[in-house]
């Protein structure tokens, strides 16, 4: 009978743990991390009697997490890449944000223009030439916006980097810590479940923000390492990351090691690469091709005003200001050397930022992104560097492995101002005036005057184109010269197109145009400027280098947004496969639960039924 009651004992005991273990999975089935644990079950050694041997019930001998490290794995890494995308693609769309919202540059570049045409309709009128200052202004205010909301979202890029670096410090002291407990419970002679599913979680919370590698050493601890390798916890200890700014720009923030090594670009997958990666690639392109815009629009307008004079009679001058390419000496320098830029040839000026170094001997200088690029030059104030469309100066001093970035364009939208507040102060007037002689008798008309050249020594000196028969003409008494119909007829850095007929002795004069003129031909050539190529070698307009920009963001955002769908479909796949094996089936542990619970009453019901044998045994034996 003892052996009978010890055989339902342990059965109870055995399916007791079993309900138990049940209870627990349905008490955690909506705890993140949680794997679904498993009773394993062995029957005890049987007892030899005579030729036969019989079973001694069973032990409850391990409760066990179901659990694929292979599967597990392949989640963090499907974590990785889709929040990486999450990130990449919300960061992306605040851009979008920026150049698509109310503060749009193309509609304030159009009201500009149009402004410049209305004095062009009107040369003398105060009020379209204050309208025109005004224009001029609401310009500025709009780059100088969106500068600002790229320089905020700069900002943003930093603090998020900042709060990355601390939770990555943060979850690997805790992974350390985690090893040391899992280690201690593994000496108990169990496995640590709960510790188990801790540190995967913590594990996974750190593959979100950056890609991680694990592997477990023989006393059941992880060793974890981030981005391109770097070791992140070894066992019970821990490395620490840190931020520190960059060696050219303090305003913004890169991430380094224990020995101060800067790791940006070796973060891989996860959000924090994913930040680093839209500053690079997305962020940082849209700041400089907006700022060369403002540097576009800058130089062209201000050229051309040159070209015309003001209602003063004296030559036009600066309708824009804007600041010189920034250069930032690295923290690294050694000597006392210093650069300094300015931009010589704007077609030519294009979205890349450079760095200049010092090998000793002779200088060099590579994009940002590591390109060489050719130089022309020595660096001397009367022989610059050629560079991107820039002129670079170099002052003595610089010692081997100095460098120097420099930004053509990154800030230039934040510097540029309004150049004039005086309304006599706007260049309308041609520097040349075109007229016919009130006694002319043909039909002879006038076309466009156009300036070819400045810079002509005899460019002031007054013409009269006399036409000495119906066909031919003479300039200021020369030989004369053949005429057709539509002919150009040029001179001393103009042009003129003449149209009709005219006659004979008819008088046509090119002179320069006095204080107060009512020509609008400047004004007519600034607004001009609209369809006019100023980048790319004359090709880009002002106005299409800024679709330029909201077509490389838009892209960039579409690109990111497909992404984000694909590793969030992989990460799906990922998850489902893994909660396969370890997540909590409600369906299947009420069906455990069932059987459990009924093995334990058949249990009670065996020792119920030995206690009965041992009690008609008793009484058979006292009667």
């Amino acid at each position: 009978m003892a052996d009978l009651l010890s055989t339902g004992v342990s059965g109870l005991l055995a399916s007791q743990v079993g309900l138990s273990t049940v209870g627990n999975n349905i008490s955690n089935v909506n705890t993140v991390g949680y794997s679904r644990q498993v009773t394993g079950f062995n029957a005890r050694a049987p007892q030899f009697q005579g030729g036969y041997y019989v079973g001694q019930g069973a032990d409850a001998v391990s409760v066990q997490r179901a659990y694929s490290q292979f599967l597990t794995q392949q989640v963090w890494s499907a974590n990785s890449s889709q929040s990486r995308a999450a990130q990449y693609a919300g960061l992306t769309a605040s851009v979008n944000n920026v150049v698509s919202g109310s503060t749009n540059l193309q509609t304030s570049l159009d009201s500009f223009f149009g402004a410049i045409s209305d004095v062009a309709n009107a040369p003398v009128d105060t009020a379209s030439r204050q309208a025109l200052i005004g224009q001029m202004s609401s310009l500025v205010s709009t780059f100088k916006s969106l500068s600002t909301q790229f320089q905020s979202l700069d900002a943003q890029t930093n603090q998020q980097i900042s709060s990355a670096v601390d939770n990555i410090n943060t979850l690997a002291k805790n992974i350390a810590n985690l090893n040391a407990q899992i280690q201690k419970g593994y000496a108990s002679g169990a496995e640590p479940s709960e510790l188990l599913d801790q540190r995967d979680q913590a594990v996974s919370d750190l593959s979100k923000i950056v890609g991680v590698s694990v592997t477990q050493t023989s006393d059941h601890m992880y060793t974890v390492s981030v981005g391109n390798g770097l070791p992140l916890v070894n066992g019970t200890n821990s490395t620490k990351l840190a931020t520190a700014t960059n060696q050219y720009d303090s305003s913004r923030l890169e991430v380094v090691d224990t020995q101060g090594t800067v790791i940006s670009g070796q973060l891989g997958s996860g959000s924090l690469g994913a930040t680093f990666d839209f500053r690079t690639n997305v962020l940082d392109p849209a700041r400089n091709q907006l700022g060369r815009s403002a540097i576009a629009l800058t130089s062209a307008m201000n050229k051309q005003s040159a070209q015309g004079i003001d209602l003063n009679g004296d030559a036009g001058g600066n309708m824009f200001n804007i600041a010189d390419p920034a250069v930032f000496n690295s923290t690294k320098n050694t000597g006392t050397g210093s650069v300094s830029a300015v931009v010589s040839d704007v077609s030519k000026l294009d979205s890349s930022d450079y760095i200049l170094r010092f090998d000793g001997v002779k200088w060099s200088a590579a994009t940002t992104a590591g390109v060489t690029v050719p130089m022309t030059g020595t660096g001397s104030a009367t022989d610059p560097f050629v560079v991107g469309g820039m002129q670079i100066t170099v002052a003595a001093g610089a010692a081997a492995g100095d460098s120097f970035q420099i930004q053509p364009t990154r800030n230039a939208a934040s510097t540029i101002s309004v150049a004039i507040s005086d309304t006599n102060k706007i260049a309308a007037s041609g520097p040349l005036a075109a007229g016919k002689a009130s006694t002319n008798t043909g039909s002879g008309v006038l076309g466009g005057l156009t300036v070819t050249d400045t810079a002509n020594p005899n460019f002031k000196t007054p013409v009269n184109i006399v036409f000495t028969s119906a066909n031919t003409y003479s300039i200021n008494g020369g030989p004369d010269q053949n005429y057709t119909s539509g002919d150009t007829i040029t001179g001393n850095g103009w042009s003129l197109k003449l149209t009709g007929k005219p006659a004979l002795n008819d008088t046509f004069t090119v002179k320069p145009a006095g204080s107060s003129s009512g020509d609008n031909g400047n004004a007519l050539a600034m607004a001009n400027v609209a369809n006019v190529g100023v980048l790319d070698n004359g090709v880009t307009t002002v106005g299409k280098s800024y679709s330029q920009l909201v077509a490389q963001v838009g892209t960039a955002g579409a690109s990111a947004n497909t992404a984000l769908s694909a590793q969030q479909s992989i990460l799906d796949q990922a998850t489902a496969s893994q909660q396969s094996v370890a997540g909590v089936n409600l369906d299947e542990e009420a069906a455990n639960l069932l059987k459990f619970q009924q093995a334990y009453s058949a249990s009670a019901q065996v020792i119920t039924t030995a206690n009965s044998i041992f009690q008609s045994l008793l009484s058979a034996v006292q009667s």
